[in-house]
């Protein structure tokens, strides 16, 4: 059995008595230093501290223990802690977790927010552009003593420098601190001797937060599935929390950023061969908190790629094979949209459909546009798509 227990920054004083009791009669203990430094004399079993890389230790923690093997955590360890990671390796039958109050529970009890109504957004190990939001409320944990910098200098770049920022250092230690400023202000001047424990409160100003963007969020060179089409595209697409999607002839990278957006977890990869669109959906893709892997030409720049759960093709369906490259590659139960402006992709889409089945649909959007003193309807270019799932 591994038993996980929680430590908070106060140390063994702020433990319940059933967790001190598993340390103090445990045999051996595993946990990064700072965790393990946290420990009294009370607690006479080795200690071992977590090498790097970690995985390859966990993977065996439980080869020829002679008894329970405990692992030391900070505050909760199912909340982008080791917990999960263990029960994912050994399941809940052999791993039991005693947690601690967290430090996003902390951090909401400083600022009076309810946990329920705040995100929380480990920077960790994910990149800090992740964390930029237009709008609302987050809890940020941060991977050190640079995180609110970085975090600050993002936030003043992409239009969110009214945002509001509170550094809570050593939550619930004797020595804990709490500084408050803007993002504006701490991107120049940066509050001193910040501590490498901390988290960061932020409220996103301005909020402009909206369900869809809209096109003039995007940096794009035309080539954009826009407003109207790609709303439709998303109903379609019905992201669903934890999938990825492969964006096949990106462009801008808007549907990407649109199914990041759409569920907790949704990852994608844009295929796209122009360098300069690929360094627009790099651009959009930080502008609005998301990670999109970005790859060269399909089908080329499908080897190695992790499998989609869906997969969008906006551009390229005349280049020989790659529609049946794209449905080869579609795992049974995935779904498959694509959209198509010309003569000759609308000719495939026709093909496919008589082929696999799936529905066929056309739209036609009109814009109204000044004519003369009074207004009139200006046709777009009318989209086919076809969309289909994998039996």
């Amino acid at each position: 059995m591994i038993i996980v227990v929680g430590v908070g920054a106060d140390g063994m004083s702020g433990l319940s008595d059933q967790s001190r009791s598993e340390l103090r009669s445990a045999t051996i203990i595993y946990g990064s230093k700072r965790q393990l430094d946290l420990l009294d004399d009370t607690v006479s079993a080795p200690r071992r501290q977590w090498p790097s890389p970690l995985l390859p230790v966990l993977e065996k923690l439980l080869d020829d223990a002679p008894a329970d093997v405990h692992v030391v955590a900070s505050g909760d360890p199912l909340l982008h802690g080791i917990g999960g990671t263990l029960i994912r390796l050994f399941g809940t039958a052999n791993v039991r977790v005693l947690p601690h109050v967290s430090s996003v529970t902390l951090a909401c009890a400083r600022m009076g927010w309810n946990v329920h109504d705040t995100e929380v957004i480990s920077l960790v190990t994910a990149e800090p552009h992740t964390a930029v939001r237009r709008g609302g409320r987050a809890i940020i944990l941060s991977r050190n003593r640079t995180t609110p910098l970085t975090l600050a200098g993002l936030l003043r770049q992409h239009g969110r420098g009214d945002s509001e920022l509170t550094l809570l250092e050593q939550l619930g230690a004797p020595a804990e601190r709490r500084r408050d400023g803007t993002a504006r202000d701490w991107a120049d001047h940066m509050p001193a001797d910040v501590d490498d424990l901390n988290v960061v409160a932020v409220q996103y100003l301005p909020d402009e937060r909206a369900a869809q963007l809209a096109d003039d969020a995007f940096v794009h060179d035309g080539q954009i599935t826009k407003h109207t089409i790609r709303a439709v595209t998303m109903a379609v697409l019905a992201p669903a929390p934890g999938q990825r999607l492969w964006d096949v002839g990106a462009g801008s990278g808007s549907i990407s950023i649109e199914w990041c957006r759409g569920g907790p977890g949704c990852t994608a990869i844009a295929f796209e061969r122009d360098e300069r669109r690929r360094a627009n959906i790099v651009a959009n893709a930080t502008a609005h908190g998301v990670d999109i892997e970005t790859r060269g030409a399909a089908p080329g720049g499908f080897g190695g790629a992790p499998a989609p759960s869906a997969i969008f093709i906006g551009g390229g369906l005349t280049h020989p094979d790659l529609l049946d490259a794209c449905l080869k590659r579609l795992p049974a139960g995935g779904r498959l949209v694509a959209n198509a402006v010309t003569v000759e992709s609308e000719s495939l889409l026709a093909q496919s459909h008589s082929r696999y089945g799936g529905d066929l649909r056309r739209f036609q959007h009109y814009q109204a546009e000044p004519l003369g003193g009074f207004s009139g309807w200006r046709p777009q270019h009318p989209v086919t798509q076809w969309s289909v799932v994998k039996r």
